[in-house]
């Protein structure tokens, strides 16, 4: 969609270049581990307990934000409501059949999973300021054509070939005028352009927010999927369990952004201020953060060229 939307000249893209490639490329590796620790979760335990564990990712990455995105820490009203998720997390896995079961192994998958979700939403936050593209195609374009190899890898570790082969050849032995429903093509359209718009607003809304708050963000989110769980699934948690996946979400409800660090001037190449910030120290969205050093190799150029 994007590549056709550039090709009759209905938005700007950024270009495919290699010094673009290599950030994505980390940031696509951290995301399919993630998907693939989120399925190695659902399979092995509930919905409820990867959400719990999802609940407890804005943890990690405020100390991130603080650590390595020039955030400040977390105020008391932030500690406070992040206690409340790793309380409601503590609260639900006391309540969980199968932590009762099978001890912590049943926390393997989920556990390894908050760490890579951290790390890809704090690294997510750093590529959106840091990476010197002009619009907001550019992230979508990039983390989609990356993210084929991993997911289409994904789909033969699920059998999804295999099973494919079996339903066309099914249609083809019934004499079936389509070997593929049309709305089952009619919904992959509507998912591909739902998949497209959610990748829009997510980089978007990744750009305006601290990491932190974005990880809150989906937290928030998980409200929904708790809701249709409960309406359509059996393998949902108790009542005391849901009381504390709750408790999780409302101590989302209540954390507070932290602010930017207050610094006077990034200054770059001898008194020029990095544009990665203004004056007041509010992040410029999509303005990079690295443009000093490609700056800098410009001015090395140059000063060889006068040589």
């Amino acid at each position: 969609f994007i590549q056709l939307g550039n090709a009759f000249n209905l938005m700007d893209v950024d270009p495919i270049i290699m010094r673009f490639v290599k950030p994505y490329l980390l940031y696509t590796v951290a995301f399919s581990l993630g998907v693939y620790c989120n399925m190695k979760s659902l399979s092995l335990s509930n919905v409820e307990t990867v959400i719990v564990f999802r609940a407890l990712a804005p943890l990690l990455v405020s100390i991130f934000d603080a650590v390595f995105l020039g955030r400040e820490w977390p105020s008391l009203r932030s500690w406070g409501a992040l206690s409340v998720i790793a309380l409601g997390a503590l609260g639900y896995a006391m309540t969980d059949e199968q932590f009762q079961s099978q001890g912590i192994q049943a926390y393997f998958w989920p556990t390894l999973y908050l760490f890579v979700i951290s790390f890809e939403m704090a690294y997510g936050k750093k590529i959106i300021s840091g990476v010197d593209m002009k619009t907001f195609s550019g992230p979508v374009l990039y983390t989609n054509l990356l993210g084929w190899p991993p997911m289409l890898a994904f789909a033969a570790m699920g059998g999804e070939y295999e099973r494919l082969k079996n339903d066309v050849s099914a249609r083809v032995m019934n004499g079936e005028e389509h070997l593929f429903p049309p709305i089952g093509l009619l919904l992959l359209l509507v998912g591909c352009i739902v998949g497209t718009g959610i990748g829009y607003s997510g980089w978007f809304c990744r750009s305006k927010v601290s990491a932190a708050s974005y990880t809150l963000i989906g937290v928030i989110n998980k409200c929904l999927t708790v809701l249709v769980n409960l309406l359509i699934w059996d393998q949902h948690a108790s009542t005391d369990g849901i009381l504390s996946l709750s408790l999780c979400l409302v101590g989302g409800v209540f954390y507070k952004q932290a602010p930017i660090k207050k610094v006077d001037h990034d200054y770059v190449d001898g008194g020029t201020p990095s544009k990665g910030k203004t004056d007041d120290g509010i992040e410029l969205g999509m303005t990079p953060l690295i443009e000093s050093s490609v700056q800098s190799r410009s001015n090395r150029g140059t000063n060889n060229i006068g040589r």
